[in-house]
This record gives C-alpha cells, structure tokens and sequence, in this order.
C-alpha cells in the first residue's frame, strides 16, 4: 500500500475513535488530527468536508464489513452445524458491546447521517446486504434455509438490541436479559427462520 494510502487507512481509523466517542457533533478535522497524531490541517487536506468524513467512515466499515464476511462465507467448513451458526452470532453480538464498540457506536452514528446523506446511505445498504447475505448462506449450509426477508429480519433485530445494550442503563441490561447473548441469538435467529408472511403476522400481533 502507498503511504497515501496508508494516511488515509490512519485518519478513517481514528475518525471511527472520534465518531464513536463524541458523537456526530465531535466529529471535527482537528480532532480526528489529534486522535490519529498527524499535522494539524491533516485531516482536512484529504477530506475537506463534513460530508467527506462521514462518507469516508461509512466506506471504511463497509469495507471491512464487507470483506470479512465474504472470508467467512469462503471458508464455512462443510460439517458447520446450526450450533454452530448459534455460537457464530452470538459471538458477533457480543463483539458489538464488546471488543468492536467503538466501530458499532460508530456504525450507529452513520444510520442516523445516513437519514439525510444519500451516499453514507449507500454505503450502510453495503453492510446490510452483506449481512444479510451471509445469513442465507450459512443457513443454507445447515439445511435451515432463511429468506432474504428472514434475513434482514435477524440483521436489524442483531442492531437494535446491540444498541439497546449499549445505550440503556446497566441494571435494565441486565433486568432485560439485554447482556445474554446465547439466549438473544436464539430467539432472534428464531424469529428472522420464519418464513416472511408468517414473520409479518408475528410482529402484526406484536404490534397490536
């Protein structure tokens, strides 16, 4: 990689630090140079824009996103069980609150841009469609097939309790059972298996 591109490889990292952190309104060129301990002007030399930091983010974890899951789906091991899929999720969801938090915070913080910003919205349409990808496929391999539908069911069910975990109080996390990850996979791997007319009645009973 060029040293261009490593520069760009440094300051998309530290913007992610930066996002998660303080939130879309901390997101400034000047902080994102301090995070990553380049010149001041840095930052703003390759992104000269609000927008321009926000779409670099996004396509920084759509990236990353996207290729890490594209090297698990190459190599799924032909014994996989649907345990193993269990376990495989509820390793992701954990990672959310977990080891990965600040690039979760992060991708949170770009679903709220991505209201307004049509490319960042794009982008995000990259992580959910690998996503959702990659749960057909894995459930394919367990002889459990999952509509796209069902699909993206699980992927949005997967945000929004990691948001949840991660924004809520600690004691209501733990009086929701919000921390149990084994047991939250399977219910939402449950729901998202249920053919799509049936998941609509389901969350239209829920509704009402």
């Amino acid at each position: 990689m060029t040293q261009r591109g490593n520069r760009r490889e440094l300051l998309a990292e530290a913007a992610v630090e930066v996002l998660a952190r303080d939130g879309g309104r901390g997101l400034t060129h000047r902080a994102i140079d301090r995070e990553a301990r380049v010149p001041e002007g840095t930052t703003k030399n390759y992104y000269p824009t609000r927008n321009a930091l926000f779409e670099a983010i996004a396509h920084h974890l759509a990236e990353r996103h996207v290729a890490a899951l594209e090297a698990l789906c190459e190599n799924v091991p032909d014994d996989i069980g649907a345990e193993d899929v269990t376990a495989l999720y509820a390793a992701m969801l954990g990672r959310m609150s977990g080891s990965a938090r600040s690039h979760f915070l992060a991708l949170f913080e770009l679903h709220l841009e991505g209201v307004r910003n049509p490319e960042v919205r794009a982008l995000l349409g990259e992580i959910s469609r690998a996503s959702v990808d990659t749960a057909v496929q894995l459930h394919a391999a367990v002889g459990r097939p999952m509509g796209r539908r069902g699909a993206g069911l699980l992927d949005a069910g997967m945000l929004g309790v990691a948001l949840s975990a991660l924004s809520l109080p600690a004691d209501l996390v733990d009086d929701l059972g919000l921390d149990d990850t084994r047991g939250l996979t399977r219910a939402l791997l449950s729901l998202g298996a249920i053919r799509d007319e049936q998941a609509l009645e389901v969350l239209s009973d829920w509704a009402g």
